[in-house]
């Protein structure tokens, strides 16, 4: 019957390179066994030394994207990924408030994991007021989640704070990432605050690698792509945490400089089938 095949949605620019953006959640979905879409809000010329250009899609575009996925297939969860500006944001969460696209994943693409600002003040205020509120799970960077609550962090409580403050602004579910932008640090240590008030930190290994690109959009992507699924948000979350530490761990050689991570590194998860 159309439509029993999990589909999911992302909502997210495209990077030329394919290391990061939408093909990195397109990657992330197929291996978790899910059907990935795609809602192009913005488009990237970039490789492997970095960006060099990008062109951000009308609104019109954006919006007629959102219709003809509605008219025809059934998402079962959607993220977000870049949002370039305001207009963008608005126009994004009034078709998520038109169309019911299931949980929503937001990976608030505000800042870079060593501190760089991608996002103008009113696009960061208007994804406070308008995205935040309609949240199931939202992933931000340590840099990100202190643009996010207007201050720095310094201690394990800091970030706990923060989390609690996060999830005051609408978000039901906080995976604040931990810093991992030291070649000291041994291992990377993510907070986690859930809907319920269960909170816990879950740690993996640091790896000194510069094939790392991608590893946001893959988490919020497998987190995606399970609650497409029906899994657990806990369990989703800790899936998408094994899923990329295995990902940085398997190494593979694209391009010169800042790769990209191993999707393939992870087995494929079929989905299930029902006999008759």
């Amino acid at each position: 019957m159309a439509n029993e095949f999990p589909q999911v949605l992302t909502i997210a620019g495209v990077d030329s390179d394919g290391s990061a953006g939408a093909q990195a959640d397109l990657h992330s979905f197929f291996m978790r066994g899910t059907y990935g879409t795609l809602i192009l809000t913005a488009a990237v010329a970039g490789n492997s030394y970095g960006i060099f250009d990008s062109v951000v899609m009308p609104v019109d575009f954006i919006n007629k994207q959102f219709d003809v996925l509605a008219d025809d297939l059934h998402i079962r969860a959607a993220k977000t990924g870049m949002l370039a500006d305001a207009a963008t944001m608005k126009a994004v969460a009034a078709n998520l408030t038109k169309y019911d696209f299931g949980a929503l994943v937001l990976d608030p693409v505000i800042s870079t994991k060593h501190g760089n600002t991608l996002m103008e003040e009113e696009a960061l205020s208007t994804l406070k007021n308008v995205l935040l509120p309609l949240t199931t799970v939202i992933t931000p960077n340590f840099y990100e989640t202190q643009h996010l609550v207007g201050r720095e962090l310094h201690s394990d409580a800091d970030i706990a704070e923060a989390a609690a403050e996060i999830q005051a602004m609408g978000a039901k579910n906080v995976v604040l990432k931990g810093r991992h932008d030291s070649d000291d640090q041994t291992e990377v240590r993510d907070y986690i605050l859930l809907e319920n008030g269960k909170h816990f930190w879950l740690t993996g290994p640091y790896f000194a690698t510069e094939r790392k690109n991608g590893t946001g959009d893959t988490l919020s992507a497998v987190i995606t792509a399970e609650l497409g699924k029906g899994t657990a948000v806990e369990d989703a979350i800790r899936i998408a945490k094994h899923f990329v530490d295995t990902a940085i761990q398997n190494e593979i050689a694209v391009g010169h400089k800042f790769g990209p991570i191993n999707h393939w590194a992870v087995p494929i998860v079929l989905p299930k089938q029902t006999e008759e």
